[in-house]
């Protein structure tokens, strides 16, 4: 089938093409920039999820659209209200419109675990809002939806907002990783490819109109995660905790610490593979590319 991937040059965009044409699939990425990923058989389209017009000559003949444009970094979202509102819920929203009047069978919408949450601030309140939209179309047009509620997601391709990106950079180039906060929050980390591989299963007829977790199988504590990232490295990473005010004020109530679950919309399912790469196993495997990628000096090489 025809699928269209809007912010489909991202860091899980790009993943979620990939496999998607690794399923047959024929790919239409949609972004403000061209991917560098854009394999041969994927076709690019440069423009903006405000523009109407761009937005429906691009799901033109598309029985599938996702959706993962928009702001998705929680800080920069905070920081940038009226931003985080016309590229997340109006963009959505002209996404929605387009796939509608299209006749798409499938509406594949990006969210996250924040929904639940009394944290993530402008980021959370966008995604609940979103959420609610991609419903109301399904009511008003009968446009049929799965909405995909992400975890925290860490692999390659990911920029230095990633905070398992940050923190890897920060052990090869300083030899130290800085963590705002005290260590005892709590995640559950999917790599990126993993991600995509669910993204891509959620199509079955089953998750039509359906909400669906998308997250790692084993929750782990940033301090536990850290001191993995210390044992691969030999041990000669420094660990330093601060507060997350000294960082960015308000950054404490951004964040949730143990579990997201306070805001309680509408129940997802958890969507869950037979394999997985193993947390540590991709710790690794980011670390050597990131290794790979700073200038010799200085750097300290990862041994495992």
């Amino acid at each position: 089938m025809r699928v269209a991937v809007f912010g489909g040059a991202g860091f899980l965009g790009s993943h979620v093409a990939d496999a998607l044409t690794a399923a047959g699939h024929d790919v239409v990425i949609f972004d403000l920039k061209d991917s560098p990923y854009l394999q041969a058989s994927q076709r690019q389209v440069v423009g903006s999820i405000l523009d109407l017009d761009q937005v429906s000559k691009a799901v033109q003949g598309c029985e599938l659209v996702y959706n993962f444009a928009g702001l998705s970094d929680i800080e920069e979202a905070n920081a940038r209200p009226l931003d985080t509102v016309k590229a997340n819920i109006l963009g959505n929203a002209i996404v929605l419109e387009a796939s509608h009047r299209a006749n798409v069978r499938r509406f594949v919408f990006a969210s996250s675990l924040y929904v639940y949450s009394e944290g993530g601030g402008f980021y959370r309140s966008s995604k609940q809002a979103c959420e609610l939209l991609v419903e109301n179309y399904r009511e008003a047009y009968q446009l049929p939806y799965t909405i995909l509620r992400y975890g925290s997601l860490y692999g390659e391709r990911a920029d230095a907002r990633n905070w398992v990106k940050s923190v890897l950079q920060q052990a090869l180039r300083d030899g130290r990783i800085v963590r705002y906060g005290d260590g005892e929050e709590v995640r559950e980390y999917i790599h990126v490819r993993d991600a995509a591989r669910f993204s891509v299963a959620a199509l079955d007829p089953e998750y039509e109109n359906q909400t669906v977790v998308i997250s790692g199988l084993q929750a782990i504590k940033i301090k536990d995660l850290l001191k993995m990232v210390q044992e691969i490295m030999g041990g000669r990473v420094q660990i330093e905790y601060r507060s997350p005010q000294d960082r960015l004020p308000g950054a404490a109530q951004l964040h949730y610490s143990i579990t997201p679950y306070s805001f309680s919309p509408k129940i997802a399912r958890k969507l869950v593979g037979k394999d997985y790469l193993d947390l540590g196993q991709g710790l690794l495997e980011l670390l050597e590319q990131i290794h790979q990628d700073l200038p010799p000096a200085g750097a300290i090489a990862s041994q495992s």
